[in-house]
């Protein structure tokens, strides 16, 4: 495997040879569980890589599934090993979406709708700033800062010059309207963002309030997609207190379709532009 993937990456693709190896022997979770003597919770969280897997648990699955060809092991234990490796977000101490944050590392693209705030990889420093302080009134300075500068990290996948980030945000006229932090905040972002909607790989749309209901009415989505096909496509859905990955061939596709409605209905990206300029005019008075 090569060594620029992330753990996070690496934990999934390793959860993901599991599952296959357990399903080849025709064996539920339940029963492997029982076999090690430990939760069905834990063989889940292995397979779908949200815990790291030790080279012991490796070994130990391996057994229960019979596996006979030495190199196959050897292989899952090394990928296990590379797993524990730290991506650059540790550097940072505990990020509540670190599983998020690995993944959109490795992506290729990224389609999210968000119907509350300005996208987190388009947003300013000082709109970050002021949203997650309303958001987490209760937090330390301390959290906040680290917050905004791990916010500010993750936009270097949009503004690389080499590997960047193909982004496609359709947003609602709602985050357009919510002051945030105070007039001259919310001038820059939405100047911010116009300017961020001319790069090549970013494309910005306006879902305008006279559409009335769409697809996206129920919250917040984005849909994650990895330039090895072996990685499949994870919808994430962001919690107050835990998040929601969806990574079946099913559930991705429905929340695909609802997201071509969503851009359908959305003013084109010109209408866009001029829509947010329009909105931007009546923060200067």
């Amino acid at each position: 495997m090569p060594s620029n993937v992330n753990p996070t990456v690496r934990r999934r693709r390793l959860g993901q040879e599991l599952r296959r190896l357990r399903e080849l022997k025709g064996m539920t979770a339940e029963e492997v569980a029982e076999r090690l003597l430990v939760s069905q919770s834990k063989i889940s969280r292995l397979e779908n890589g949200r815990r790291s897997i030790s080279q012991r648990d490796v070994r130990d699955l391996c057994g229960v599934y019979e596996v006979e060809d030495h190199r196959i092991v050897d292989s899952l234990m090394q990928m296990a090993k590379d797993s524990r490796q730290q991506g650059w977000w540790h550097a940072f101490g505990d990020i509540p979406y670190s599983v998020y944050i690995g993944l959109e590392t490795d992506a290729e693209s990224l389609r999210v709708y968000e119907p509350q705030m300005i996208p987190g990889l388009l947003q300013t420093r000082a709109y970050a700033e002021a949203l997650i302080s309303g958001a987490l009134p209760e937090a330390p300075p301390s959290d906040i800062e680290k917050r905004v500068n791990v916010r500010s990290r993750r936009q270097d996948r949009v503004n690389s010059p080499d590997n960047p980030l193909r982004l496609w945000a359709v947003i609602d006229e709602s985050a357009l309207r919510r002051v945030v932090g105070d007039k001259q905040v919310m001038l820059d972002q939405l100047e911010h963002l116009v300017e961020q909607s001319h790069l090549p790989h970013v494309t910005v749309q306006v879902l305008p309030f006279d559409m009335g209901a769409h697809p996206g009415i129920n919250g917040q989505y984005a849909i994650l997609e990895f330039p090895d096909a072996a990685d499949s496509s994870v919808v994430y859905i962001e919690g107050v207190t835990s998040d929601l990955y969806l990574e079946k061939a099913n559930d991705v596709q429905r929340y695909s379709v609802m997201y071509e409605h969503l851009r359908a209905q959305a003013l084109n990206v010109e209408q866009t532009r001029e829509f947010i300029s329009k909105i931007a005019k009546s923060y200067t008075s």
